[in-house]
Parts: structure tokens; C-alpha cells; sequence
């Protein structure tokens, strides 16, 4: 054998080596479990039933189970492009127009936190990362137990958003699975033994995943109770003017803790008020105590987004900016997103009815006590089941459903399919 061939062979077994050694690092790596959603998403869309409904989903659909773009963001967009705008990176804390009418549309208008400058609101990449910011600031300076009390149950992100963060997470009682309403008294109670200078995250409205608020009577009751606990409320508010139709409604709660002097953390989306969800259009806000506070508070913010992400997205600020900032288009998103909320409240009247029809002696109540995109069925995980095996209705073993999968086409349907696995 020549020296070249000889070469050409000890070349080609050093790459094998070397790729038998880079192939390696991670083979210590298990497969993750899959994401529930996604999951319920999948096997809908390997079912051949053309009768199948997609009850996983967490977006808005039309009553013909299609994408709803609203006509407002589309007039927003198009004056946008008749501006001929640049593509620069953003400030840290995002436009500033944003982040000021973000925080007026949580407070309203006439916010004496906001005329007085005590806000301090940063533009965030949606929901979740607006929650993420919160949840290392607070990491990193909050002054008294790191931990974080969620209701049970909760968005199924709060958990990793804020252990990744650093922060222990512990639970309070909120969901009462015997009337799939809230549990006041079992709220209180948990709330009452959080031990004092803790975190408490509170959902502003239609609570994710149950559909189930306070009334605003109980609000009060726990706004007294978690200011007497000292207690720190995070508001997460990813459904205002989804929820009921009206953003002052469902900002009641936050204007009423606010207005009661709790500063509170705010985190809030527009992925499900203005169907931008993959705009990732969202801000985080603190309300402190003085201007200095505030100055400080948004100087060390601006230093924990930096090796984050650096920067928000900008086209989603801009859009959000002018629906808001332009009274013409706003009006016509206040009606669009009531029309959003008409929908979903309507269908869960039209079920609620249809299981009557079907002959149903169960309490069907909680379907139109419940509010927004989401409702607890009470369907038990044997019962989940088998909807999903007999009649390709798909949803999460919990026996939540989007209501957004549900349409006047495909109500009388699920009912049926409802009925047959609860009797």
C-alpha cells in the first residue's frame, strides 16, 4: 500500500474519530416530554373524522374555525407603510409611545401613577416575556422571600418562567373542582397563611385555564387581605377587553389595587386583544413609590434586558402604537375585540343550551360562568379520553377547551359528543 493510501485512511479514521467524539457531548441528553398543547394539536391533525374539533388551540378563531386578522391592525399596518419608516433597533425599554400607552390602557387614562411618573414600563416580548423580565428583576432585588405563591392551577408557563428565573414557586387554593368555580373561602384561607414580604401572582382576567374570575366584591376582599399580609401582587393581564368586551372592566382589578396603593408588577400582552401573536407585543411595568425610585428601578431593568435580548421587536410596538394612538382605529378595535368576546360568550351560551337539549342532567353552569378564551369542562381525564377517541373532539386531559375551537357549525356536535361521555 502506497504512503498516500495509507494517509487517505488515517485521515479518514481521524474523522471518524473526531465525529465519534462530537457526536458524543450530548448523548447524555433524554428526550423531553412533549408539550401538552402541541401535542393535542398533532394528533388532530393526523385524525381523518371530518367531523374533528380542536379544542387545544389558545388562539382566536372565527366562527368558521379560521385565523381572525382584525381589520384595524391591518388599517394600523397600512399606515404604517405609507410612512416609509427605517428598521432601526429600538432603546432598550422599547418606543416609548408604547410603553406610555401600554400602561394608560392598563390604568386608564386619568392615572395619577402615570401623570405623576411613577410608572416604570418597559416594552416586553409579549406575555411570557414580559412575565420573564418581572420575574428577574425580582430575582435579583426583591427584599423579602423569593418566592412566588401561583393559584392552582395556573398557566402552565408560570412555573418555568419563574423557577428559571431563580425564584421558588409555591401555591395557593383557586380553583374549586366541585362547582368549576372559584374557591373564595379556600383563597382566602391560603392567602392568610403566605407568609408576609412574599410574591402573589394574581391573573387580572379570564383566568388561564379556568375561565374563572372574582367578582370585583371579592377583588376588594382580597385586595385588603394581601395588603394586610404584605404581600407583593404580580398582575398578569393577557386577556383585557377579551374577557368581557370592555378594557375597563377587565382592568378593574389592576386600577383597584393600584388605586388602593399597591404597587404592583404588571405584565400584559397583546397577543389575544389584537390577534398579534406573533408580533410578540407585550409590556412589563412597577409601579413605585417616587420618581427617584422609578429612575432607579428602570435603570437596573434596562441592565437585566441587555444580555437577554438587548432589544424588543419593532414592528408589533408600531402597530400596537397606532391602534392605540389613533382615535379612529381605536374606536374600531374597541368594537372588533368586543365583537372577539360577543363570539366566545355566545358559543358558551349555545353549548350550555345544546347539552340541555341532549337530555343532560348535569350542571352545565360553569360553561357561561366562566369567562374568556378558556373553560374548565369537568370532564374527567377517562371521560377526555374517550371524546377524543369516539368522537375526534381534542382537547387537554385536564378537560379544558378553548372556546375559540367552538362555532355555531360544530357546537350541537360537541354537545352531543359532551353528552354521551359525562351521562
Amino acid at each position: 500500500m502506497s504512503m498516500r493510501s495509507l494517509s487517505l485512511i488515517n485521515y479518514k479514521n481521524g474523522i471518524s474519530v473526531i465525529n465519534q467524539r462530537a457526536s458524543s457531548w450530548w448523548s447524555h441528553v433524554a428526550m423531553g416530554p412533549p408539550d401538552a398543547i402541541l401535542g393535542v394539536t398533532e394528533a388532530f391533525k393526523r385524525d381523518t373524522n371530518p367531523k374533528k374539533i380542536n379544542l387545544g388551540v389558545g388562539a382566536y378563531r372565527d366562527d368558521n374555525g379560521k385565523p381572525y386578522v382584525l381589520p384595524s391592525i391591518l388599517k394600523a399596518e397600512e399606515n404604517l407603510r405609507a410612512r416609509n419608516l427605517d428598521k432601526e433597533y429600538l432603546p432598550i425599554s422599547g418606543s416609548a409611545d408604547f410603553c406610555k400607552l401600554s400602561i394608560q390602557l392598563a390604568l386608564g387614562d386619568d392615572s395619577e401613577q402615570v401623570a405623576n411618573g411613577l410608572n416604570v414600563t418597559t416594552q416586553g416580548i409579549s406575555g411570557t416575556g414580559s412575565l420573564r423580565i418581572g420575574a428577574a428583576f425580582l430575582n435579583a432585588f426583591f427584599p423579602g422571600p423569593k418566592t412566588v405563591y401561583l393559584p392552582t392551577p395556573s398557566w402552565g408557563n408560570h412555573t418555568p418562567i419563574f423557577k428559571h428565573s431563580g425564584l421558588d414557586v409555591k401555591s395557593y387554593t383557586f380553583f374549586d373542582p366541585k362547582t368549576c368555580g372559584f374557591n373564595f373561602e379556600g383563597a382566602l384561607s391560603d392567602i392568610n397563611k403566605i407568609p408576609e414580604r412574599s410574591i402573589i401572582l394574581l391573573h387580572a382576567c379570564a383566568h388561564n385555564p379556568t375561565g374563572v374570575d372574582p367578582n370585583f366584591e371579592q377583588w376588594k376582599e382580597l385586595s385588603q387581605l394581601i395588603k394586610k399580609r404584605n404581600l407583593f401582587p404580580f398582575f398578569d393581564m393577557a386577556y383585557q377587553g377579551f374577557a368581557s368586551g370592555d378594557i375597563s372592566t377587565d382592568a378593574q382589578a389592576v386600577r383597584y389595587f393600584v388605586k388602593e396603593g399597591h404597587n404592583i408588577a404588571l405584565a400584559q400582552s397583546y397577543a389575544k386583544n389584537m390577534g398579534l401573536y406573533g408580533e410578540r407585543a407585550g409590556a412589563f411595568s412597577i409601579i413605585a413609590a417616587n420618581k427617584d425610585e422609578a429612575a432607579k428601578v428602570m435603570s437596573q431593568i434596562k441592565i437585566l434586558i441587555r444580555p437577554m435580548y438587548s432589544n424588543p421587536p419593532l414592528h408589533g410596538a408600531r402597530i400596537v402604537s397606532e391602534v392605540l394612538g389613533n382615535k379612529t382605529i381605536r374606536a374600531q378595535w374597541l368594537t372588533e375585540v368586543k365583537g372577539m368576546a360577543d363570539r366566545i360568550i355566545s358559543v358558551r351560551t349555545k353549548l350550555r343550551e345544546n347539552l340541555t337539549k341532549e337530555g343532560s342532567s348535569l350542571d352545565w353552569s360553569h360553561i357561561t360562568d366562566q369567562i374568556g378564551m378558556f373553560c374548565f369542562t369537568g370532564m374527567k381525564p377517562d371521560q377526555v379520553e374517550r371524546i377524543t377517541k369516539d368522537f375526534s373532539v381534542f382537547l387537554t386531559k385536564d378537560g379544558r377547551i378553548s372556546m375559540a375551537g367552538v362555532t355555531s357549525k360544530n357546537v350541537e356536535y360537541l354537545a352531543h359528543a359532551m353528552h354521551q361521555v359525562t351521562k
